[in-house]
């Protein structure tokens, strides 16, 4: 029995030991742990920072002194402002929205030659002021492509100046081939959209650029490039062009009038101006043409058609188709809103279904040939927009698409041999190109 105790009492302390073990081992980690913990501690608050020692100087030399600090941007004390002028915008009011002096608005005025420059706005202009509490001190505003004003302030006051950068005109060339449209043609060598209106514009007393241009038709051109300060803007006025239409060659060369003014000529010297245009509608396109019996659509009966329909957009500027008098103005029954301007020769044209007249137009004012004296519209008998045009010789109808058309004057005697020899070149010029390759020939360069 007492053996059986003693066994008993081992166990016990062994079951002891077993369930101690893992606790003393615990026990033993926490503490190496926070000792570690602490050791690194005090390692770093008593460890020095490492400091770079500098490298010793050679005898015979001396260190260069760091460089200072890099000063902070100075910023201006005035406060800048980009103005884009909207329709019926004043300086006045503008002044006042910005808060800025009115008496410093009067003064810019009161300078020689700078109220027109100020007040004449326009829609898109864009000034360019600095001001410090509402006081300016500065103005710029762009007044072409050639001049710009500047206005500064110093203690005496405003002084303005027009700086002045002209533009350098540089002669260029080319030739093309008609496949869709004039546009397209003009676009592939080289030339800009406004080149090609031009270019119409030229030949559009004798060509159709709307309805008779073919696929085929050739051109060549000689013209000017405007370029500043080495860049290009845009393309200039035409020197020299020849257009090849339906087999028959136009030319005309621009001659710089004793007074000025410049005209185009063909090589003989004739005007390539007529006394009258034989579409009064910039591209419209003829959509019913001169007829002795057509049926009316509306009317639908046959009847004659005594002039020409133009089909293009409302709004689209009506032209004189030469110089003369408003004689009407004001609704006539089918024709709607219309306009007749009597010319010389017993001449009168009639303008018919407009849907607006030129701001100020009436009856017994004088017109100039291309001078706009209304818009396209579809009053009275109209079934879409249009323009009916129609051409009197003393009261009676003609074709204004054949009738031939009396010329505006030729060069006077006393300026053809000026004229010779200043067209001479470009005539020369346009030779050498011709309108046959229908490719680009030359561009001016920079």
């Amino acid at each position: 029995m007492q053996d059986n105790v003693q066994r008993g009492s081992e166990r016990a302390a062994m079951a002891m030991e077993g369930a101690l073990q893992p606790r003393r081992f615990g026990i033993f980690a926490s503490f190496l742990i926070a000792g570690v913990a602490v050791s690194s501690a005090v390692s770093t608050w008593v460890t020095p920072p490492v400091v770079d020692e500098p490298a010793p100087v050679p005898a015979g030399q001396v260190l260069a002194e760091a460089a200072p600090e890099p000063l902070a941007e100075h910023v201006s004390p005035f406060d800048s402002l980009e103005i884009v002028i909207r329709r019926n915008d004043t300086l006045d009011a503008i002044f006042r929205q910005m808060e800025l002096s009115l008496g410093d608005l009067a003064q810019l005025r009161s300078l020689p030659d700078v109220r027109k420059s100020l007040d004449l706005l326009r829609p898109g202009d864009i000034i360019l002021l600095t001001h410090l509490d509402g006081e300016l001190k500065s103005l710029t505003r762009r007044l072409s492509d050639t001049a710009t004003l500047s206005v500064t302030r110093d203690e005496e006051g405003f002084a303005a100046d027009i700086i002045e950068n002209p533009l350098e005109l540089q002669q260029a060339a080319m030739t093309g081939t008609i496949d869709s449209s004039l546009f397209g043609a003009v676009n592939r060598a080289g030339g800009s959209d406004a080149l090609a209106v031009t270019l119409a514009d030229v030949f559009k007393y004798d060509i159709d650029f709307v309805n008779e241009v073919r696929t085929g038709d050739r051109f060549a051109v000689t013209y000017e490039q405007q370029w500043q300060d080495g860049e290009f803007l845009r393309d200039g006025e035409i020197l020299a062009a020849e257009f090849v239409n339906k087999g028959k060659t136009f030319r005309a060369v621009r001659y710089v009038m004793p007074d000025g003014s410049t005209e185009y000529f063909t090589p003989d010297g004739d005007s390539v101006r007529k006394a009258f245009l034989r579409f009064p509608v910039a591209f419209g396109r003829v959509s019913s043409g001169f007829s002795t019996a057509r049926r009316h659509p509306i009317l639908n009966r046959v009847r004659a058609h005594k002039g020409i329909d133009f089909a293009a957009p409302v709004g689209t500027a009506i032209k004189a188709a030469g110089s003369g008098r408003v004689v009407h103005r004001g609704v006539k029954g089918g024709y709607g809103n219309t306009v007749i301007i009597a010319h010389p020769g017993s001449v009168t044209t009639l303008y018919g279904h407009m849907s607006r007249y030129a701001r100020g137009l009436r009856v017994g004012d004088k017109v100039k040939q291309g001078e706009v004296i209304g818009y396209v519209g579809m009053t009275g008998l109209a079934t879409g927009p249009h323009l009916h045009y129609e051409y009197r010789v003393g009261g009676v109808h003609r074709n204004p698409a054949t009738i031939p058309l009396p010329k505006a004057e030729s060069i006077p005697a006393d300026l053809r041999e000026d004229f010779k020899a200043k067209t001479a070149p470009l005539l020369a010029e346009l030779d050498g190109l011709g309108a046959s390759d229908g490719t680009r020939v030359a561009l001016a360069a920079p």
